[in-house]
């Protein structure tokens, strides 16, 4: 089992791929990922506008369908677009492939923007399905390897979140509270988690200074399949669980999912110690509490969940981003940097979600906690690009 890309095999092509859009289509985090953080700003920035008075409608749900099927989104696809080929050893994605993906990512954006929310979830389903098809195709037809068993909960949370978007398609759904959980459960968080636990149980490990998570013996493989199709089911379950109301055991039962097999997965030795590491680690922790405390709190779980949304998914994918562009351009030591700017960065995660988070137990400052976390993740944000600003573009044929 091997990753070329990630590993940083000295592989020469036959011709160089310099012409543009074939390199970005091999390579297509470059533009989803510069795209998703873009969209994150856009989401969060609803809400200052709205309590400035200067938007027209309640930001909830389109924030919500912005920072999930535009940000969240945008990561999932640039990555598995870039790895799964990648990890299937078969050919990347092509340009025409790459223009219909990002076209649809637009167009899902712009359309929840304008509040077009059915629209939106449609061209949502449309992204993920194609991103889905284009790599079943890859993996059933053009394969030399099997890809590593922690690609199935990547495919997992696709699933999860055409699930989830088509459910809430559907009039039925609004009337019905349980089915309206379980569709905003498998979207937001179906999508993400999944993939985090399966691609995070690969490439954490790396990013800690060990080697990729390849399994190295037949039954070292069985043994990784067998704990990747438990783990989904068991998160999938748990979705169930509380939307027929086992709120404390389903939210309970995902975090100890979630815990147990990132720990069987993961050798969790540092070999080597870096700002983005420790984030890491802090983002880690910050998810987990906020899968574990949000069914204690469940009146407030909106605002308790933030330490997941944020914490979690948003610090994950602006670290794990960042391995990725510090890979690809040829700079995969400057992911191990100690420095007070990568240590500020981190620190703006950590305080965002903390303080979209503190409503949960103080009501009172729920409007003005909103605009202090929007502020703040738009920070991060715009500083991570400006600061990755240069590996964005930089080519490394290596």
């Amino acid at each position: 089992m091997s990753f070329p890309a990630c590993k940083h095999k000295k592989l020469k092509p036959a011709r160089p791929c310099h012409d543009g859009l074939r390199w970005l289509a091999a390579e297509p985090y470059r533009v989803f990922f510069f795209s998703g953080a873009i969209w994150s700003i856009i989401g969060v920035t609803l809400w200052p506008l709205y309590y400035a008075q200067q938007l027209g409608f309640y930001p909830g749900f389109v924030h919500a369908r912005i920072m999930i099927e535009a940000f969240g989104a945008a990561f999932v696809v640039g990555f598995l677009g870039t790895a799964g080929p990648r990890m299937a050893t078969a050919p990347k994605l092509t340009p025409p492939e790459l223009l219909w993906l990002f076209a649809l990512h637009m167009a899902c954006g712009i359309s929840h923007l304008t509040l077009h929310m059915a629209w939106g979830d449609m061209f949502f389903i449309a992204l993920l399905g194609s991103l889905l098809l284009c790599l079943m195709i890859r993996v059933v037809k053009f394969r030399t390897e099997a890809p590593p068993p922690q690609l199935l909960l990547a495919f997992i949370g696709l699933i999860c979140g055409i699930t989830g978007a088509a459910l809430l398609l559907s009039p039925a759904t609004l009337l019905d509270p349980a089915r309206f959980r379980l569709a905003n459960l498998l979207l937001y968080q179906g999508l993400l988690l999944p993939p985090v636990l399966g691609i995070g149980s690969f490439v954490f490990p790396r990013m800690l200074g060990g080697d990729f998570g390849d399994p190295k013996t037949e039954a070292h493989l069985r043994t990784k399949l067998v704990r990747a199709l438990l783990t989904a089911g068991l998160l999938v379950s748990s979705f169930f669980l509380e939307a027929c109301g086992q709120i404390i055991a389903g939210y309970t039962l995902r975090a100890l999912v979630a815990a147990g097999y990132l720990f069987m997965e993961v050798r969790w030795k540092t070999e080597q110690s870096g700002s983005l590491t420790t984030g890491l680690l802090w983002s880690l922790i910050l998810g987990w509490l906020g899968l574990a405390l949000a069914g204690f709190f469940y009146a407030q779980h909106v605002s308790v969940e933030h330490l997941l949304y944020i914490g979690g998914f948003g610090m994950l994918m602006i670290i794990v981003g960042s391995r990725v562009l510090f890979g690809h351009s040829g700079d995969l030591d400057g992911f191990s940097v100690k420095s007070k700017w990568v240590r500020f960065l981190m620190f703006l995660g950590i305080l965002a979600a903390i303080t979209r988070a503190t409503p949960a137990w103080r009501p009172s400052t729920t409007v003005s906690h909103h605009i202090y976390a929007s502020l703040t993740w738009a920070l991060l944000a715009t500083l991570w690009l400006l600061w990755h600003r240069r590996r964005f573009v930089k080519r490394d044929d290596d």
